[in-house]
């Protein structure tokens, strides 16, 4: 099974979902993100994780930006990067052609 962690109305999480039309797309404002696996992407990716070029890390202050990436998510989901992919073994941040070969090579 093919999970996309992401926002229903975010061109990446769409393009995703339409290029995996299997995959289950999660709302990480509706659902969240279990902790395990935000754990292991932020094993796998750290600080990347964080989308600080969103309108949501704009609206923090500098003492809100200095929190645990973890925290910050937990908080705010939509500063996540998106969309975060769970196919087979392996967790996958982003969208783009080579995340897309990574993503079928996994399945």
């Amino acid at each position: 099974m093919i999970k996309i962690y992401g926002l229903k109305n975010c061109d990446s999480c769409r393009r995703a979902v339409k290029a995996l039309p299997e995959a289950q797309l999660v709302d990480v404002r509706a659902e969240g993100v279990p902790q395990g696996v935000l754990a292991q992407a932020h094993m796998l990716f750290g600080d990347a994780m964080l989308n600080t070029r969103s309108t949501t890390w704009r609206g923090l202050s500098e003492q809100e930006r200095t929190a645990p990436p973890l925290d910050l998510i937990a908080a705010h989901p939509a500063l996540m990067k998106r969309p975060l992919v769970a196919a087979g073994e392996g967790l996958f941040l982003g969208w783009t052609d080579a995340t897309e070969a990574e993503v079928r090579a996994a399945l």
